[in-house]
């Protein structure tokens, strides 16, 4: 069986593909100029063969690419054979769950927004653990475990002070009492102390902002080495989605945009936290 592609892999492809649709020529076209058969192409294109930054270059060239940062950036995620932590759990936890995992390891920045969960990021073990039980089809306890450590050891990256993430989360994420009110203070207490990290950017919406764009679902988004590759990762009660297209990108900046206008700044978020925790 062929290694499982990674999630970097795939997006050589994906981009490989927009940049030869862009330019209107076919696989056809590709694979004569990398001297391979059609169906290589197809399979690099899809993430399931591997491709070296030369030929990533060749072909940019041949599709007139003139992005010159953008193709350096994807020659680079082509020549990265390495394997990550994430790898060491396949098989334990959901693919879609690694490529999260993936995901959040290369990104330059990350900014997500929470309606009902606290950002998985900041989740206590407790609270992980807590939601984890609430899946349907309810897991099995040892997967539920499994899912537990994935998380925390990609909550790793918060220490990774070159790394700047940033969270907008509703007050009903803040109110939710997953495993008791125990565990919520301790939850509370938890992203409190890591706001005081320099890297880490906490904003709340309150009920009373009212409704906003964006409202009906929890987003994750990822910033690559340049925004042509930023990434989008939508919750989905089956794997996770990941969205790359331009329109789409430009479309959740926006979203976000809005929602920091309404938000309260990062001092008054920390204070409306601290009085959440107050009445606990």
């Amino acid at each position: 069986m062929p290694p499982t592609p990674t999630a970097r892999r795939k997006r050589v492809g994906i981009e490989l593909r927009k940049m030869r649709e862009a330019a209107g020529r076919t696989a056809g076209d590709a694979s004569a100029v990398l001297g391979v058969d059609r169906s290589k192409v197809t399979l690099i294109e899809q993430g399931n063969y591997p491709i070296s930054a030369e030929r990533v270059i060749t072909l940019a060239d041949e599709y007139e690419e003139g992005d010159a940062e953008y193709v350096d950036a994807v020659a680079a995620m082509a020549s990265d054979r390495s394997k990550g932590w994430w790898e060491e759990r396949r098989g334990l936890v959901p693919a879609g769950i690694l490529e999260i995992s993936e995901l959040e390891h290369y990104a330059h920045g990350l900014v997500t927004y929470q309606i009902c969960h606290v950002p998985g990021l900041m989740q206590t073990e407790d609270t992980a653990r807590e939601i984890f039980r609430e899946v349907y089809p309810p897991l099995r306890p040892l997967s539920v475990e499994a899912r537990v450590e994935n998380r925390v050891r990609r909550s790793k990256i918060l220490s990774h002070s070159d790394r700047t993430y940033e969270a907008i989360v509703h007050e009903s994420a803040l109110r939710m009492e997953f495993g008791g009110t125990g565990v919520a203070r301790a939850q509370l207490k938890h992203m409190l102390t890591l706001t005081e990290q320099p890297n880490i950017t906490l904003r709340v919406l309150e009920f009373r902002s009212g409704g906003f764009k964006g409202a009906g679902h929890a987003v994750m988004y990822a910033r690559g080495p340049v925004p042509r590759l930023d990434t989008v990762q939508l919750d989905s009660v089956g794997s996770p989605m990941f969205l790359t297209e331009v329109t789409q990108l430009e479309n959740y900046r926006h979203i976000i945009g809005a929602m920091r206008d309404r938000a309260l700044g990062p001092t008054e978020s920390r204070d409306f936290i601290s009085g959440i925790l107050k009445d606990k």
